[in-house]
């Protein structure tokens, strides 16, 4: 199971692990904190300067911030008591939580942690020409949220705590991607739209958006912890789904039931034969198996019963293979980590393939 996000990462992961997941860390984006940038330092004047009459917080953690870099200022007590006279919305309870430490009480919170809730509540105020509206935001501009308020003739004053950007190093994200798009992930895990499109971003960069598309399609299940963390992969036919409670808790118990189940079990010599991403499960007992055998199995695996030449075998290999023993050789430590020769068979002069029993092979 892959882990896209930057923040709470070691979080999300531990309790993957605790279910029992192989975790691959692979921060798709990074945030940049703006405690020190004149455009959060200029927001933060405008509000002490004249007071809004409505404050939306979107995140915790950037309402945190916002406070913490006012403080740094010597401006921190001034921004209190800017907000302490402006109706304080708050995105979900995380914002409510940091509205709360600063000293301050929202005005109302909507059950759906939506900002499309948060709009809709603003919109449907009598009048907004002249109202002045300040929107934490965080790490997206939120466009169509403030062109909306704006249309609607409200003042706003975007208040940006932070940003995000690409990975300073892309290594591992590369090697998810090459993990997806050859079959190695089970699923990915996505806590933000941007780490979504962060994701896609670096594919398109190396020329693998197509492969990573289709294996999100297909074989590798998308779990994401809300609908707007959706977006970009329904935006792209990616079946993504998300827990109806949107908490990374939720998500992961989510996922424990999702996996399993969605997962074939072959008919394979008198046995019954699961393939995960770095092991298989054998008539219930899982079996570890090492990243070039297990490329074969996959391959085998897509098209069971079929024959595969040991040349379609050996573009397979993680790296490649320099000719046809290289196939041979994966193919015997494969038959002797599963304990069970007989699910791969030799095809004399042809290749080899799973010995698929008779049936239906979509029986769990």
């Amino acid at each position: 199971v892959a882990v896209t996000a930057a923040r709470r990462a070691d979080e999300l992961g531990a309790l993957l692990e605790r279910r029992g997941a192989d975790v691959l860390h692979a921060p798709a984006l990074r945030i940049i904190p703006l405690s020190d940038d004149a455009q959060l330092r200029n927001a933060t004047r405008e509000v002490t300067a004249r007071a809004p009459d409505t404050v939306v917080a979107t995140t915790g953690i950037g309402f945190r911030g916002w406070m913490e870099a006012a403080d740094g200022w010597g401006e921190g007590e001034a921004l209190r008591a800017a907000l302490s006279g402006s109706e304080l919305l708050a995105r979900g309870p995380k914002a409510c939580g940091a509205i709360r430490a600063a000293g301050l009480k929202e005005a109302w919170s909507p059950a759906s942690e939506s900002s499309s809730e948060v709009l809709e509540r603003l919109l449907a105020a009598p009048d907004l020409a002249g109202r002045r509206i300040a929107v934490q935001l965080h790490g997206e501009p939120l466009r169509d949220f403030i062109d909306a308020l704006r249309c609607a003739g409200a003042e706003v004053v975007p208040v940006p705590v932070y940003r995000w950007t690409g990975p300073a190093d892309s290594t591992r994200l590369d090697r998810l991607i090459d993990a997806v798009a050859a079959g190695g992930v089970d699923a990915v895990t996505f806590t933000s739209a941007l780490a979504a499109a962060g994701l896609f971003a670096r594919a398109d960069e190396r020329g693998r958006a197509a492969e990573l598309v289709a294996a999100l399609r297909t074989r590798t299940q998308a779990s994401c912890v809300g609908p707007v963390t959706a977006a970009p992969l329904l935006a792209r036919d990616i079946p993504a789904y998300w827990p109806e409670r949107f908490r990374i808790g939720a998500l992961v118990r989510q996922l424990a039931e999702r996996l399993p189940a969605a997962a074939p079990r072959l008919p394979v010599a008198g046995h019954r034969l699961e393939v995960r991403g770095t092991a298989v499960v054998l008539d219930g007992e899982l079996r570890r198996v090492q990243p070039g055998p297990m490329a074969v199995l996959r391959a085998l695996a897509h098209r069971p019963g079929q024959v595969f030449p040991a040349s379609e075998l050996l573009v397979e290999l993680p790296g490649g293979g320099l000719d046809a023993h290289a196939v041979e050789a994966a193919v015997a430590r494969l038959r002797g980590a599963l304990g069970a020769p007989g699910v791969v068979q030799t095809v004399v002069k042809r290749g080899y393939r799973l010995a698929l029993d008779p049936g239906d092979c979509a029986v769990p």
